[in-house]
């Protein structure tokens, strides 16, 4: 879907439809993205429904999200400086600079960035990749980046980021990937059918390409806000933003085109404070202040901001008032869940309590389409005060699927259980409804009627949520009670052979390692292996003992106090292919032999043996562990 003529626009509210679709200049037709193998990784002609009026199965107001966020194409933002929406979750916003284009978040996979780039050359000449950078360090602002940085073209070319986005990138995909990655199904609701009866949107975008994600390194790092900075006669100027959407994250001001890019910072939508599908938490307080601090920093030096979803805002006045109005949308969700925690109040009854003031429910941008109150006011106690409420009684309670027999049971039975869960369905607390069907499907999966139940609770409660994330996890929720688990699309953590992974710094890479070692498994071994890094002049120490596995690097030339047991000579390539072929990419485990490394032409000193061991205590994840059924 690329433009839509009629609909809510012509009403009080079309200010956005009409800023949705300024500056358009063309579109993908089809809006159609396919891998190398022929496989659809983005299909935006599915969401062309969202032309139509807005059924009962959904609601509202993520209807008229969802039509704005189906726009599809390149704009013109100002000039020189222009945007490819609607060809993933994210935007690809392009400066031009006097010998080609400097391109900000290439996307969340290669193949979509890839045909974005081709539309911007499309309408405006084939100008060369002359930078690249990440305005934050989530994935779907840096996984296309070799669609549009190709290796063979990367030398000479400057990659930006704020300090620190490569740990922050590592930490939120690898070493928690899996489980997020698990997670991030429920969220986008990349599993469901597009339509009125599935995926809609997720309220920030569409939902998240399929592609593959890669990782091209920063070559400059953004330490400070105020720095200056120039790629291809393109000046910018930065404020540092780390803790507000992103943990590494950055605005930036082009003074000489007069547009300001507020990243993730500020969109069309309440953003999270905690995500769905897992995250450190957020600091609301901080990202209020970094909002303070831009609309005082940047002001009277911008015609228009823009971000990295949504669409921009022009005028001076507009943007210091939706720059105002979101500072104060972080500011009063942070300071009043702190007021009446001080009260004595838990999260989830403070989350009951707290309304927005009049000013902000009334402006969209506002509304809880992709984070929420309900669950951004519990993010914020769960920063300050954690998990526990301070309730004895939570403090120790059984695991879900053990309390849930325990409910059954003081129910009268599963008979009784399910028939007073129908009958809460039928006096419409679907809320309740879900909890005591939820028990019964923990007690047991196996039960047929209460999955049924809850599957048609969930759906019920998915067509009733304005926020787009909400409704892809209840729907999703059903869907699985009905069909089953689908496979994970993204897989960026258990891949060893993935860029991501493959970009991580070597003590990095060893951490996933270390994260992957059974603990049980490897209580009783004793082992040290070296390896000796010839291309970076450096010596890991890896130390397997009383189950965890530790590491130290030291220059290649230091004197051990103690010799290890093993020493691997070799370059950190071939370390990938040892890892890779020892069970890091999914492939079965060493047998603990561990002496057919050296083929690929790694000298060793040692027992070659405790390869082998310290492989047979390596565990895969599992992408597909159950969410909704014990």
């Amino acid at each position: 879907m690329t433009r839509n003529p009629t609909g809510p626009e012509q009403g009080p509210d079309g200010a956005d439809f009409a800023d949705a679709d300024r500056g358009f200049l063309g579109a993908l037709s089809p809006a159609v993205i396919r891998a190398a193998d022929g496989r659809v990784v983005w299909d935006g002609e599915a969401y062309g429904f969202l032309a139509g009026p807005c059924p009962g199965t959904v609601h509202p107001s993520l209807w008229r999200q969802g039509q704005l966020c189906a726009r599809q194409g390149l704009y013109e933002v100002t000039e020189g400086v222009y945007q490819v929406r609607g060809l993933d979750l994210s935007n690809m916003t392009l400066v031009e600079g006097e010998r080609g284009v400097l391109v900000i978040d290439p996307l969340l996979s290669a193949e979509c960035a890839a045909a974005a780039l081709a539309l911007y050359r499309e309408h405006r000449g084939d100008r060369p990749v002359t930078g690249l950078l990440y305005t934050h360090s989530h994935v779907d602002h840096f996984g296309g980046a070799r669609g549009v940085l190709p290796e063979s073209e990367e030398e000479g070319v400057p990659v930006l980021a704020p300090a620190h986005f490569l740990e922050h990138a590592v930490s939120e995909n690898v070493y928690a990937g899996t489980a997020m990655s698990r997670r991030s199904t429920f969220m986008y609701g990349d599993q469901l059918p597009t339509g009125p009866e599935g995926a809609v949107g997720t309220g920030l975008g569409l939902t998240t390409s399929t592609g593959t994600i890669t990782l091209v390194p920063p070559t400059v790092d953004i330490t400070r806000t105020g720095q200056r900075e120039a790629v291809d006669g393109i000046r910018m100027v930065f404020q540092l933003t780390p803790g507000a959407e992103a943990p590494a994250e950055m605005n930036l001001l082009l003074p000489d085109r007069r547009a300001l890019c507020v990243a993730e910072n500020a969109t069309h939508t309440l953003h999270n404070v905690i995500t769905l599908r897992g995250a450190v938490v957020r600091d609301a307080r901080a990202w209020a202040r970094y909002l303070d601090e831009a609309v005082e920093m940047f002001d009277g030096a911008y015609d228009v901001a823009f971000a990295s979803h949504h669409w921009p805002t022009w005028g001076r006045e507009n943007v210091r008032e939706f720059l105002s109005q979101q500072r104060d949308l972080y500011a009063y969700l942070h300071d009043q869940t702190l007021r009446l925690l001080n009260q004595g109040l838990t999260g989830p009854e403070i989350a009951e309590e707290l309304r927005l003031p009049p000013a902000l429910e009334r402006a969209w941008h506002g509304r809880g389409y992709y984070g929420s109150l309900s669950h951004n006011v519990k993010g914020v106690y769960q920063r300050y005060l954690g998990w526990f409420d301070g309730n004895a009684a939570h403090l120790w309670e059984h695991p879900p699927a053990q309390l849930a027999r325990r409910y059954v049971e003081v129910a009268g039975g599963p008979e009784q259980a399910l028939a007073k869960a129908r009958a809460y369905v039928a006096a419409g607390d679907l809320r309740f409804a879900a909890t005591l069907l939820n028990h019964l499907v923990f007690a047991d999966p196996e039960d047929a009627g209460a999955r049924g139940v809850l599957a048609e609770v969930y759906d019920r409660l998915g067509q009733g949520a304005e926020n787009g994330p909400w409704r892809n996890f209840y729907l999703t929720a059903a869907h699985e009670l009905r069909h089953g688990v689908s496979p994970v699309g993204h897989r960026i953590a258990e891949d060893l052979g993935s860029p991501v992974v493959q970009a991580l710094t070597t003590t990095m890479l060893l951490d996933t390692l270390a994260i992957r070692i059974d603990g049980p498994r490897a209580w009783d071994e004793d082992l040290t292996i070296d390896l000796a890094l010839t291309d970076e002049q450096c010596r890991h120490r890896l130390t397997l003992r009383n189950g965890a596995l530790t590491h130290r690097a030291v220059p290649l030339g230091h004197h051990a106090r103690s010799a290890a047991g093993l020493t691997l000579f070799l370059t950190r390539p071939r370390l990938l292919g040892v890892l890779a072929r020892k069970g890091l990419d999914g492939s079965p485990a060493d047998d603990g032999g561990g002496a057919d490394y050296t083929d690929d032409g790694v000298e060793y000193e040692g027992d070659p043996a405790l390869l082998g061991r310290l492989f047979a205590c390596v565990t895969d994840p599992d992408p597909s562990f159950p969410v909704i059924t014990p």
